[in-house]
């Protein structure tokens, strides 16, 4: 099939039918008066999984509007027996052998070109689940190569309005690296969306704001933990004094004081106590949004709601607010900054290689294929 016939017939992924993974017990019937219910009063939620059958139970009943997918959750589609991925896969590889016919393709060929599909099919079935937004990465081997990233996600983007998604419905996940900020840069100018992930410390949330990135990612369990294991922080901490829960809660304050609309939409949960899965989430009730992944949304659903009360505002932010704003950042300050900063120079480099290891594994999944044809 050509691109032309491609777009006259469009690609609907179904829901696979229950395999050994079910809907969360508590999901199955969220009460209105669950932490869960509470929580998407005050919060937009993102449900974390790759799982479709999960994403729409979630969509259904967790009070969840959005998706996030990751190369983990794409490399575990690309081993699913189920015949829904197996399909995703199949379609993905196929699609490359026949469209890519350049062996200089600064894409990475065939084998970059399935991986960027089999991404692609997974968010669009996502999508045509959830009411609200889809994040699709780029490759994080492009982590500092501004320009790659820029065609790649013009990539993704065009084969997302090729399967009949709307491109505004789209968030392109982008490294929290220098050059991955100044890609969003650039698609943010052009009327597409993006997401920073991978964001360790202030530097990064504040460049990503003067790019005017439409959303970033914090990862305060990530911060608790380099913490922890290198600045003598005791393994149990009121998470009053979780150095993740501060992080974002100075991002929130100076985000909503200087006006930027930049969203912050943490991930990556840890216990600061070490009793409570649930600390961070409940400390950062009413940022603007979270994603979550599905045991704890569980946890959620089945946690009384009257123990949950908002903690993050608009207001709230602006009033608590102590810092100045920030003078536009150059390359060099934000670079130093980021070496400055332990845990931000730590876990960026330590997401980057974790991200790495996981598309590795769908390489080998797609090289694989007995489809996928290297001759041209």
């Amino acid at each position: 099939m050509n691109t032309s016939s491609r777009l006259r017939a469009r690609i609907h992924w179904p829901v696979p039918a229950p395999t050994r993974r079910t809907a969360p017990r508590a999901l199955q019937a969220l009460p209105e008066t669950s932490a869960l219910a509470h929580l998407s009063t005050v919060t937009t939620l993102s449900v974390d999984s790759g799982d479709l059958e999960l994403v729409k139970k979630m969509v259904e009943h967790g009070g969840c509007t959005d998706a996030t997918t990751n190369p983990l959750f794409v490399s575990q589609a690309g081993q699913e027996d189920n015949p829904v991925y197996k399909s995703m896969v199949d379609e993905a590889v196929r699609y490359a052998v026949e469209e890519c016919w350049d062996p200089e393709d600064p894409h990475g060929g065939r084998l970059g070109l399935a991986v960027d599909r089999l991404a692609v099919n997974l968010g669009a079935a996502i999508a045509s689940i959830v009411p609200g937004y889809v994040s699709t990465e780029v490759r994080i081997e492009y982590a500092f190569d501004e320009a790659k990233m820029h065609m790649q996600a013009c990539r993704l983007l065009s084969m997302y309005r090729e399967l009949g998604v709307p491109t505004d419905r789209v968030l392109i996940k982008l490294p929290g690296t220098w050059e991955g900020i100044q890609a969003a840069r650039k698609l943010e100018a052009t009327g597409f969306k993006t997401n920073i992930t991978l964001v360790f410390g202030l530097a990064q949330a504040v460049a990503a704001a003067q790019a005017g990135a439409h959303l970033i990612s914090p990862f305060p369990g990530r911060v608790l933990e380099w913490y922890k294991a290198n600045d003598g922080l005791p393994e149990s901490v009121p998470v009053e004094q979780d150095p993740g829960v501060i992080l974002v809660r100075q991002i929130h304050n100076y985000y909503k004081m200087h006006n930027y609309e930049t969203i912050v939409m943490p991930a990556s949960w840890r216990s600061p106590t070490g009793n409570d899965p649930l600390d961070e989430i409940i400390a950062l009730a009413g940022v603007d949004r979270m994603t979550i992944p599905p045991p704890l949304l569980d946890a959620l659903a089945e946690r009384d709601g009257s123990e949950l009360q908002r903690a993050l505002s608009p207001e709230q932010g602006a009033a608590d607010c102590d810092m100045e704003k920030w003078d536009e950042l150059t390359e060099q300050e934000f670079q130093w900054r980021v070496a400055m900063d332990g845990a931000t120079n730590d876990k960026l480099a330590a997401g980057i290689r974790a991200f790495a290891s996981d598309t590795d594994k769908l390489v080998t999944i797609l090289r694989d294929h007995p489809d996928m044809n290297f001759e041209f």
